[in-house]
């Protein structure tokens, strides 16, 4: 039988972790793992998950608040997301660009919240885990007073309860 010491056995442990450490070419000190910290995962059910892997938005057209062939999509995307973690509740914020008075655009977003609403419900998603609210003009997410600016903000946002993407109030 033959006997190691510290050093042969510290050598293979580090050359056990190397190929996990994905730490490019450095070899990790058993002292310091730094170059090495585990990036986590999304968690599933998560605001971040629902962004990452399902997409948080759907656009609207100018003074539009039916859905196009593209937001069906993404509401299917949502719907099937939202069967999976029956526990999660969210919010839909309607969005509006800057153009148009205030009272307008508050009731062009409810507009926007709710058809995405009515198009998750059609899904089979409960009512009951459906909350909608209507920005309006007055939390834009793209600066600016272009039209690529525009465009971005004439939408509606999901996002988990709890989160608030827009960080508006």
């Amino acid at each position: 039988m033959r006997v190691f010491g510290f050093g042969a056995v510290r050598a293979a442990i580090i050359m056990s972790l190397t190929p996990l450490a994905g730490c490019s070419n450095r070899v990790p000190s058993l002292l310091n793992f730094d170059c090495c910290t585990p990036k986590l995962a999304t968690p599933p059910g998560s605001e971040a998950d629902l962004v990452a892997n399902v997409g948080d938005r759907v656009l609207y057209g100018y003074n539009k608040s039916v859905l196009s062939i593209d937001a069906d999509a993404t509401l299917n995307r949502q719907s099937k997301w939202l069967a999976k973690y029956p526990a999660v509740k969210i919010l839909i914020a309607g969005n509006a660009d800057e153009r148009g008075t205030e009272t307008y655009n508050l009731a062009l977003g409810q507009r926007r919240a709710n058809a995405a609403r009515d198009d998750l419900i059609a899904q089979g998603i409960a009512a009951s885990r459906i909350q909608t609210i209507s920005y309006g003009k007055d939390c834009p997410i793209a600066p600016g007073n272009n039209e690529a600016a525009y465009q971005q903000n004439r939408n509606a946002i999901t996002s988990v309860q709890g989160a608030n993407p827009q960080n508006c109030y």
